[in-house]
């Protein structure tokens, strides 16, 4: 099966320039998980929940000025629409990652998470899940 068959492709993209305030007023508008961050050269970044609330609340930036660019994840991990689901799986696990944004010559044109996976394939979904925990537990014991 082809990333294409599984992944989601209305995805919400946001351009690097906008600020914080903007990303979270679309967060609750469509209510998303992630933000795809876009500029003139294509995908550029990724805007989870997450870096919301540890690169803006907890480190006590003004959401207003603050712009996309200072909080995103940059060198994001992107796939093919037409690679395999498996390379989907693999990325996912060896990337330690959740989402996938799908990109074809710089263009967004989809996103593949966990999620997605799960319904599609929930034997491959619970590889990837089954490989976070493991990675969690590694890190528990280092404390």
């Amino acid at each position: 099966m082809l990333v294409k068959e599984s992944m989601t492709v209305n995805v919400i993209a946001i351009h690097r320039g906008k600020t914080v305030i903007e990303a979270c007023n679309m967060y609750r508008d469509f209510k998303i998980g992630s933000l795809l961050v876009k500029d003139n050269e294509g995908c550029v970044g990724i805007i989870t929940e997450r870096d919301l609330i540890e690169r803006t609340i907890c480190e006590h930036k003004d959401p207003y000025s603050t712009k996309v660019s200072e909080i995103m994840s940059s060198n994001v991990i992107t796939i093919h629409p037409d690679d395999d689901i498996i390379k989907a799986v693999n990325k996912l696990i060896k990337f330690n990652i959740k989402k996938l944004p799908v990109v074809q010559e710089d263009d967004i044109v989809g996103i593949i998470t966990v999620t997605d996976i799960a319904r599609s394939h929930p034997e491959l979904a619970k590889k990837v899940i089954d490989s976070f925990t493991q990675q969690k537990l590694h890190e528990l014991k280092k404390v």
